[in-house]
């Protein structure tokens, strides 16, 4: 039997964007798969030239990195692409939001200044909105008593069932913000603990039942510091 031809190798991306994305609106109960098919449909319009990736199947150079759970606004999303030309970031903003549907927008983009996206976004920031009926959670008290706490637990339904987890050593700080609303930064471990996990955990150690889950904003997204700072993977300018 002859030996498959090995295919031509693609040449190596003329530039690395990475570019970060709001999700708006309705716009946050579209999962992430379905985003994926509207991002790439929205770049072929565009006409941004993708560069493609080796082998008998060549595919688009797009990278998706710790997206939002689905329900969930955000302000800081991450996406990489490779192009086969060099292209201005802000032109590909301004065609790329041309063909995106309201409620997705292209905040910025930039060339990439990280080898892993994924690796590099160990970090997020977070608001948590609750009902009035659950806003004792979310109070100064409440705060301080989670944050006193050895262990804040929380249980998730996953695809194996549920799983009960301590979410104490992922929450870098927390504060209250408003009469139902707090803030958080959060280190992405393992288990990745969410920002519902927080408070669903806040909950349970003031022996309260939610009435229904909170509503979720990422504001921040990037390589976390001992600090709670946040580094963008986008290239500074010099």
């Amino acid at each position: 039997m002859a030996r498959q031809k090995q295919p031509p190798q693609q040449p190596p991306p003329a530039l690395k964007l990475v570019l970060r994305y709001a999700k708006r609106g309705r716009m946050r109960f579209t999962s992430h798969r379905d985003f994926a098919r509207v991002f790439e449909r929205a770049l072929r319009r565009a006409g941004v030239p993708l560069a493609l990736s080796s082998g008998f199947h060549p595919h688009p150079r797009i990278s998706y990195a710790n997206p939002a759970p689905t329900g969930a606004l955000s302000e800081a999303e991450f996406v990489e692409i490779g192009l086969s030309e060099r292209r201005d970031p802000s032109d590909v903003v301004e065609a790329l939001n041309a063909h995106l549907p309201e409620g997705f927008v292209v905040l910025e983009a930039g060339e990439s200044a990280v080898s892993s996206l994924t690796r590099f976004l160990d970090g997020s920031r977070w608001e948590a909105v609750v009902e009035e009926a659950d806003a004792a959670i979310v109070a100064p008290a409440s705060i301080d008593r989670y944050l006193a706490a050895d262990e804040a637990l929380a249980t998730r339904l996953t695809k194996n069932g549920e799983r009960t987890f301590d979410t104490r050593p992922a929450v870098l700080n927390l504060t209250t913000t408003g009469d139902r609303t707090c803030a958080m930064t959060l280190r992405h471990e393992e288990p990745l603990v969410r920002p519902d996990d927080v408070v669903a955990a806040a909950a349970g150690l003031l022996g309260h039942t939610l009435t229904s889950p909170p509503l979720l904003k990422r504001t921040g997204h990037g390589h976390l510091d001992a600090e709670g700072t946040l580094t963008s993977p986008l290239r500074q300018p010099e």
